[in-house]
Order: C-alpha cells, then sequence, then structure tokens
C-alpha cells in the first residue's frame, strides 16, 4: 500500500505522487500446505427390507374397520338416494293430481316422467248394482207409455 510510483520528477525520475499503488490488489500469493488430495470413489449399492408384522390381529381388526367404514358410507348414500327418490315420487305425483307439469319439450319433463297417479286421473273400472222394482208396492207396469215421452234421438 506504499506510495512509491505514479508522479516524475523534473529529471523524468519516478516519485511518490500521494496516492497508494495498487490499491486492494494482489501483490504476492503464499503457498500454503492444505494437505488436500485428490479423491475418486466408484460405488454401487442395493437395499432391500422386508417386514413381517408381529401381531396380525392388528391387520385383521383395520382390515375390518375399513371394510365396515366402506359398508356404512355406502348404506348412508342408498339411504339418502332413497329418501330423494321417495321425495320425488311425492312431489311430481301431487303436482299430477294439480294438473301440473313441464311441457313434454322441457328438460325437466324428465325428471316426472317415470310417475303415475293410479285411481285419480281415470276412473276404475267398476259395477253399480240397481235393485229390481219390488212388487209389492203394486206399482209395476208392462206399459211402456207410463215410463215417459217418446225418445228423442239426433241425426
Amino acid at each position: 500500500m506504499r506510495d512509491l510510483s505514479g508522479a516524475f520528477d523534473d529529471e523524468g525520475n519516478i516519485i511518490p505522487d500521494g496516492v497508494p499503488d495498487n490499491p486492494g490488489a494482489i501483490l504476492y500469493n503464499v503457498p500454503t500446505r492444505t494437505g488436500q488430495k485428490d479423491n475418486y470413489n466408484l460405488s454401487v449399492g442395493v437395499s432391500a427390507t422386508w417386514s413381517i408384522p408381529q401381531d396380525k390381529k392388528l391387520q385383521d381388526q383395520c382390515k375390518e374397520a375399513a371394510a365396515a367404514n366402506i359398508a356404512l358410507m355406502q348404506q348412508t348414500t342408498a339411504n339418502k338416494r332413497l329418501d330423494f327418490e321417495i321425495a320425488r315420487l311425492k312431489n311430481c305425483g301431487q303436482l299430477m293430481k294439480e294438473g301440473i307439469s313441464f311441457h313434454p319439450k322441457s328438460p325437466y319433463y324428465k325428471v316426472c316422467a317415470d310417475v303415475m297417479v293410479n285411481n285419480v286421473t281415470y276412473i276404475k273400472p267398476h259395477v253399480h248394482s240397481i235393485p229390481s222394482p219390488s212388487t209389492s208396492s203394486g206399482r209395476v207396469s208392462t206399459n211402456a207409455a207410463d215410463l215417459g215421452g217418446p225418445l228423442k234421438t239426433k241425426p
């Protein structure tokens, strides 16, 4: 960091100029022994593990619990599906009784397409019994005129 050069005197000799020469530059290297050597290594390895459970009972219980949980979820899903279908059947049937339905070209028409309402939209076939006139009253007539005027028919 000494200032040994940088300017010249009247005769051309080098003189200090007040600025350090080569500030921060590496001026020289000192060899230092570290003992480090080159090392090359090549290795190939294989690893395998074989695990045998000591208590098979815990594995069986875990499998049974998983199967029970799956069965419970499936039953819950089936119950919700049944609730949905019964609600759909009830609502569609009630609307059909009231004469309300989607237009056949509507995409929602098929929601109630498989619902049937029986004994409401038509009369079930049935038979009425007509009692025969009693002869004890004495009002039995064999004359057709006693039944009323002539029948009128439309052309």
